[in-house]
């Protein structure tokens, strides 16, 4: 199959959308169909390079002055980059992962050129909204908006995808009017497992070889509620031998450190910032425990890894969560924006060394389903039967 996948984010943005979109696009070509990206250049020209052994056309761009790791492509830069490479390329299917500029032009130009369309919802307002110095109520006013527009574009697709029931019951509750079917991110199972020897990464960032380590890896950003987990974690840091690792780079790392400094956690705590894709899997191996308190996560592919790194796992009763995290089986769940019920499950997950060990057991377990050979297998299933309605 000829598959064109549009992305509004892509490599090397750092985020869960922009992961599983260079994932789709990478296990897709090995498998042996013809792939072929659009995302934002890396620059403000238009570019064509090679990503992964995949080919991506780069429509202009510019930073994001919020996020100035993030780069987007406004309709009035576009041009007609967009249109040309659709009509140019010509696919048998269009797989679509936003609503924003450059896939509501692809979602447009396929309807025009009568190309079977899926679109897969990463979008939570919660994960952008924050970044913007509005009142409640204009921030209000901006979700609506920002769900509203998703519907506008969504509805011109003919299947619709994300990453877990929870997601999919949200976008039924919005009025999209359309079935949504929930198909996992998926997590490569051959880089993410339980692995031994990690004293070099240790080493390097300058973790304590003879503490055991709490570790959160992704964005450092407000809707991460890092702050919790670093309040929480206070509580009990007199009573249990750990050192906390926070992994990742973002608006809030400052304001972060600065918080270390005041709670007197300074020598419990390393910051290692953006860990390259090849050491994630050791760094995951030299924990004991994973930790996540974002409370808009529509799946969460680093609670993924770390579950397929044999970690229990400490989250929020939130979203996405509690679909991959069974409380008391997998980890503990503690309630949104409760820093004692965090300090609580560390001391349950940290007290009992048998426990802990059964829970990461039971998420090696629990993670099988979300294989990426597994869930790339469903994609071509739903690309297949896409194909069989349009009669081709």
């Amino acid at each position: 199959m000829k598959i064109l996948i549009a992305a509004d984010t892509y490599y090397p943005h750092v985020n869960g959308a922009s992961y599983f979109a260079r994932r789709l696009a990478y296990y897709l070509h090995r498998r042996g169909h013809h792939i072929r990206v659009i995302a934002p250049s890396r620059g403000f020209c238009n570019e064509v390079f090679e990503q992964d052994e995949v080919n991506v056309t780069g429509v202009r761009s510019m930073p994001a002055l919020v996020y100035k790791n993030f780069r987007f492509s406004p309709r009035m830069i576009q041009g007609r980059a967009v249109q040309n490479a659709v009509l140019s390329w010509n696919p048998d299917i269009v797989h679509v992962q936003s609503h924003f500029f450059i896939c509501k032009q692809v979602v447009k130009t396929a309807k025009k050129m009568g190309l079977p369309t899926i679109v897969t919802n990463h979008f939570m307002p919660e994960n952008l909204i924050h970044y913007f110095p509005l009142p409640g109520f204009a921030k209000q006013w901006l979700k609506a908006w920002g769900w509203k527009q998703l519907a506008n574009v969504f509805k011109d697709a003919d299947i619709v995808t994300t990453p877990t029931r929870t997601a999919a019951q949200l976008l039924d509750k919005i009025g999209l009017n359309k079935e949504v079917l929930a198909v996992s991110c998926g997590i490569d199972l051959d880089r993410f497992h339980p692995l031994k020897g990690n004293g070099h990464l240790k080493l390097k960032y300058k973790i304590p070889e003879d503490k055991k380590i709490l570790l959160y890896v992704g964005r450092l950003d407000k809707e991460k509620n890092i702050d919790l987990i670093l309040h929480g974690f206070s509580q009990v840091a007199h009573l249990l031998d750990l050192h906390l690792v926070i992994a990742g780079k973002g608006a809030e790392e400052k304001n972060l450190k600065q918080l270390v400094h005041e709670s007197g956690l300074g020598a419990r705590a390393t910051f290692t910032g953006f860990v390259p894709d090849e050491q994630l899997p050791g760094l995951y191996a030299a924990a004991q425990c994973f930790i996540i308190a974002g409370t808009a996560e529509l799946q969460s592919i680093v609670t993924m890894e770390a579950m397929a790194s044999e970690l229990p796992v400490i989250a929020a009763r939130a979203m996405a969560l509690p679909e991959l995290v069974q409380h008391g089986v997998t980890g503990c769940l503690f309630e949104p924006g409760d820093e004692t019920g965090i300090a609580d499950c560390l001391t349950n997950v940290f007290q009992n060394e048998t426990s802990r060990k059964e829970m990461g057991k039971a998420s090696l377990l629990a993670i099988e389903k979300h294989d990426i050979r597994k869930i790339i297998n469903q994609f071509e299933r739903i690309y297949q039967k896409l194909l069989c309605d349009y009669g081709k």
